[in-house]
């Protein structure tokens, strides 16, 4: 006869009270068992090499390396590992990122313990573990889109939910002076890829693709990538076809 199973999950919230406090609801869910707690993304990933829990419970606007981010290092590095974002955004700009990166859950953090605990289940069973808010927009955005995914659309982040539809390919000339390499970028940015994935679609090194993200940043006027996303997605910017 074998125990109850133990679900051994990773805490990354930037904030030290909001952290702490998800640990301590976490230690009172039964088949829960706390891991790690990280402040960033970046020593999420790193607690999640040494520890390599079953569930992250992941925040997303922190220092050094995002939600995002991290989620997509992790996802692509540790596949066994399911990542369940906890945050406070629900807008587009953070939810349709977040899942392209491969979370395969989405809460906000008005979410009580059950609700928590049901979402991590539902991961760790191949579900997706969604708040019944972001079901909804998931719902209205699949109504209001107009053209269907594309069948090669990457889809690691939510198999049986719908992808968004992609950016139409722009009929004008680049919007704020953005150079056509530059376009190029931002729309595989609104697709979902990390730097290495872009330099590797383009066939140019990674610095070369930072220094395009840091001028169409510095000409766009955004400060992040969820921004760039929701920029791209709103002058129609594409990436490069496969």
């Amino acid at each position: 006869m074998t125990g109850p199973t133990v679900t051994r999950v990773l805490v990354a919230d930037d904030q030290t009270v909001v952290r702490e406090g998800i640990v301590m609801l976490l230690g009172l869910l039964p088949g829960i068992e706390v891991v790690g707690a990280a402040a960033d993304g970046e020593e999420a990933v790193a607690l999640v090499a040494r520890h390599r829990p079953d569930v992250v419970l992941m925040d997303l606007r922190m220092p050094r390396c995002d939600g995002v981010e991290a989620t997509r290092r992790i996802r692509a590095a540790y596949p066994g590992t399911e990542v369940v974002v906890l945050t406070t955004y629900a807008d587009d700009e953070s939810l349709f990122p977040a899942l392209r990166a491969g979370a395969r859950g989405y809460l906000t953090k008005d979410a009580g313990g059950e609700e928590i605990a049901r979402a991590i289940a539902d991961v760790r069973s191949g579900a997706a573990g969604l708040s019944p808010q972001v079901q909804l927009r998931l719902l209205e955005r699949l109504s209001g889109a107009a053209d269907p995914v594309p069948s090669g659309e990457p889809s690691s982040a939510l198999p049986s939910a719908p992808s968004p539809a992609r950016p139409a390919v722009p009929a004008a000339e680049p919007p704020d002076g953005l150079t056509a390499r530059e376009a190029e970028v931002l729309g595989l940015i609104a697709e979902g890829l990390s730097n290495t994935e872009i330099a590797r679609r383009l066939y140019v090194g990674p610095a070369t693709v930072k220094t395009h993200i840091n001028n169409l940043f510095a000409k766009t006027g955004v400060r992040d990538r969820a921004q760039a996303v929701a920029y791209a997605f709103r002058h129609g910017i594409t990436g490069s076809p496969q």
